[in-house]
């Protein structure tokens, strides 16, 4: 859908687990993904919010919807 390979799927994910943002846990053959939401978003300018209020204002979008 976003139009991006596995492959890259797996470095970003890799990428975002070195820094704390994702943890990864195997579940039987499978992995399953839980955010850190206290950390700050990584872009400098965006650095004052959290993962979770992003998710925050997303979710509420998307319930008005």
């Amino acid at each position: 859908m976003v139009g991006i390979t596995e492959r890259a799927t797996q470095h970003i994910l890799t990428e975002l687990e070195e820094q704390g943002y994702v943890e990864r846990r195997r579940v039987g053959r499978r992995n399953a993904y839980e955010l850190n939401l206290s950390l700050p978003l990584r872009h400098p300018l965006e650095r004052m919010y959290s993962v979770g209020e992003l998710l925050g204002v997303l979710e509420a979008d998307r319930s008005q919807s």
